[in-house]
């Protein structure tokens, strides 16, 4: 497998810089093309019945030549960000639902790449994920992506395998990973075991790996961030997480607390 096609979710709220220098540097290292991609929800005009009806006929059309106007602005930022640095680029873009429309859209590409904390997008990446049948590269602002060291957040589920065969394209290309499994029932045996088979597969398609596990004495987040730290990675590779409830995703655990960091880049998958 290899990443040919990217999408990068461009913000409207905020600044995208970032994220699209970072995707720019990955369609040069994979040769791929790239999609950018914005959406705004539409506004739609209340109280028409009453006797302030054309004014607030009048303020929604102001509203949508805005977002139109913001939607065409994120669109030249995106084409100059990319001249000369893809192969191929394309914009799509829509009065929608966000998560809706994106998660639809990622059919056409391999990775989906968004910004990271709500001071960053409005986009919520817990929605995005649990749709968008696609990995998604979170990215905080301001933070780089070299992906030379990549840490497995392992817990044996099938989000977790889903997560690790996503992540191949960058854990092929990166100096060192690690397995990490923080270790919630207290079975050195079998966490190291489980540990050790995931780094032997990640061995046979060419990735320096290692193998590494502890037992829970804090949270795991806060144990794998640590470990994140002193390893100096800039990856977490992660499943995530989520039950149904009262029809949302809603996050717990491991999941709700990597998304709550922003010190470094995080690639999810469901």
């Amino acid at each position: 497998m290899c990443y040919k096609t990217l999408m990068v979710c461009c913000d409207l709220n905020a600044g995208n810089d970032n994220r699209l220098h970072i995707t720019a540097s990955l369609a040069e290292r994979f040769d791929a093309r790239v999609i950018g991609i914005a959406a705004e929800s539409e506004v739609i005009p209340v109280n028409l019945a009453e006797s302030d009806a054309f004014s607030n006929v009048d303020m929604w059309e102001v509203n949508q030549a805005n977002v139109v106007k913001r939607l065409k602005l994120a669109e030249e930022r995106f084409r100059d960000a990319f001249k000369g640095r893809a192969k191929q680029i394309e914009w799509r873009s829509a009065l929608a639902e966000p998560v809706s429309f994106i998660a639809a859209e990622s059919r056409a590409a391999d990775l989906v790449i968004v910004g990271k904390g709500h001071d960053e997008t409005s986009l919520d990446p817990a929605d995005l994920v649990m749709w968008a049948g696609r990995p998604l590269l979170l990215i905080p602002n301001g933070i780089e992506l070299k992906a030379e060291r990549i840490l497995v957040a392992w817990k044996d589920t099938r989000e977790a395998r889903r997560a690790i065969c996503d992540a191949l394209p960058l854990l092929r290309l990166c100096q060192k990973a690690i397995v990490a499994e923080i270790d919630e029932n207290h079975n050195p045996e079998a966490a190291s075991r489980r540990v050790e088979d995931v780094a032997a597969w990640l061995a046979s398609h060419g990735v320096n790996a290692t193998a590494w596990s502890e037992p829970l004495s804090k949270t795991a987040a806060t144990q794998l961030d640590a470990l994140a730290d002193t390893e100096v990675m800039d990856l977490i590779v992660t499943g995530a997480y989520g039950h149904a409830k009262f029809r949302e995703w809603v996050f717990g655990g491991v999941t709700h607390d990597l998304l709550e960091q922003t010190s470094r880049c995080h690639l999810l998958a469901h």
